[in-house]
């Protein structure tokens, strides 16, 4: 798929919303790419995904490993094509961990899966989680890579749709100085 029949697929599910939001990041923008609303529908999960599995279909992958809650859906999605084992890391304290008796052994070759990356703080956070258990990334795959392709994980990483999505600091958004409330739809933060 090219990027324009991606970018329909976000506006054909409302997943590409437009006002004031505050990212993960901590940085304010004026879109936010919900993926949950693409990936409700299990057609557009898997063709997503398949762009993913694809990539990495002739790597020597063992895990696929995801952070809550976002990438879930398609690190699960992207295993399944690529038949492999599918686990996430979770917060606890603020800290992404694995959790339900997931674990990562020595040398174990591990995928990491993202819906959505601007600065990479959560794929970069469970990069460490795998190197800390032991196990050896071998790759990066994500729906939405916010930063046009800046961000560098050092592995081989794809993304579906890349674009370059302004954002600002708090202290210079453009949308607060108009007094525009800021929203945050993502999942960072919830108390599950």
């Amino acid at each position: 798929m090219d990027k324009e029949n991606i970018l329909n697929l976000f506006l054909k599910t409302n997943a590409l919303l437009e006002g004031h939001f505050l990212l993960t990041s901590g940085k304010h923008s004026n879109q936010y790419f919900q993926c949950a609303k693409v990936l409700q529908y299990p057609g557009y999960a898997e063709l997503l995904s398949k762009i993913i599995a694809d990539y990495f279909s002739t790597f020597h992958i063992d895990t696929v490993i995801a952070p809550a809650i976002g990438g879930i859906v398609v690190g699960q999605e992207v295993a399944r094509q690529l038949d492999k084992k599918s686990i996430f890391a979770e917060r606890v304290n603020g800290k992404l961990t694995l959790r339900r008796g997931f674990e990562i052994t020595a040398g174990e070759k591990v995928l990491v899966c993202e819906d959505v990356v601007t600065t990479g703080g959560s794929v970069f956070e469970v990069i460490e989680v795998v190197k800390n258990s032991g196990g050896n990334v071998v790759g990066v795959g994500m729906i939405v890579d916010r930063s046009n392709g800046k961000v560098d994980f050092g592995v081989p990483q794809i993304s579906t749709l890349q674009m370059e999505v302004v954002t600002y600091e708090p202290s210079e958004c453009p949308l607060c100085k108009k007094g525009i409330p800021a929203i945050k739809p993502g999942s960072r933060g919830l108390s599950l």
